[in-house]
């Protein structure tokens, strides 16, 4: 079936997608391109953000880059706002920036600095860049509100603390959030991806295996799920088609 014959209300919808220079980000920012949506694109990563929405723009796609550090406030407040101008509204929040950093690193050594720095990236972006995404979303009493958690971060199974500390983290703030933002129309959910084959998780799958064979990491690497069978799930989330799903949407 073609894209544009799917999830048609996608059209001309506008969304705020954050995390987009690689991995899911990257291939959620493609897909609702090909829907037709509008999208403001976040990412810290100016050269891989710039090429992904270069990339969809030479598809036809309505897109426009946001430089976005997620754990700077100041930053992320303008960036809030300059995206909901340029869009001229919000529809959906799709947020996916995140970091892995710690696998495989033993608790009695785990370093301040880089616990501060995964939950800084993937707890902390993740309010801050809801808080003022539904400043917006509560005064227009509508929206939706996508956050990106782990079934590591929740059933456990993490090779980082930070990044299952985090993730966890980001689960329990979705729940919250639903509870409390749903009185103004607002609908939220998490997902809670499995082994994607994103540049986090190759370089993760890697280091965890770094004395084992290369034919036995390549295997390991193939596989992983593809980040576009991931989006598909987003896209689904951000449609109509999705009013009545609410919570978490756990993927292989």
């Amino acid at each position: 079936m073609e894209l544009k014959k799917l999830y048609k209300d996608l059209k001309n919808k506008k969304i705020i997608v954050t995390g987009i220079a690689t991995g899911i980000g990257k291939s959620i920012t493609t897909r609702l391109s090909a829907y037709g949506s509008k999208i403001a694109a976040l990412d810290i990563d100016k050269e891989n953000g710039s090429n992904t929405v270069f990339n969809a723009i030479e598809c036809g796609g309505d897109i426009k880059f946001f430089y976005t550090d997620v754990q700077n406030e100041s930053n992320v407040k303008k960036s809030i706002k300059d995206s909901i101008a340029w869009l001229n509204g919000v529809d959906v929040l799709i947020h996916t920036a995140g970091i892995l950093d710690g696998a495989n690193v033993e608790i009695s050594d785990f370093s301040e600095s880089t616990w501060d720095e995964v939950l800084g990236v993937n707890l902390k972006g993740s309010f801050l860049i809801t808080k003022y995404v539904s400043k917006f979303m509560i005064k227009q009493k509508y929206g939706a509100i996508i956050l990106t958690a782990s079934g590591a971060g929740v059933h456990g199974g993490s090779s980082s603390y930070a990044y299952g500390s985090s993730k966890g983290g980001v689960h329990g703030l979705s729940l919250v959030l639903e509870q409390n933002l749903s009185k103004y129309g607002i609908r939220v959910n998490d997902v809670l991806p499995g082994s994607v084959k994103t540049p986090l998780k190759i370089k993760n799958v890697k280091d965890t295996h770094k004395n084992d064979d290369k034919l036995s990491i390549n295997q390991r690497i193939n596989e992983l799920v593809s980040p576009d069978d991931i989006a598909k799930v987003y896209a689904f989330l951000a449609s109509e088609e999705a009013n009545m799903i609410r919570g978490s949407i756990r993927t292989r």
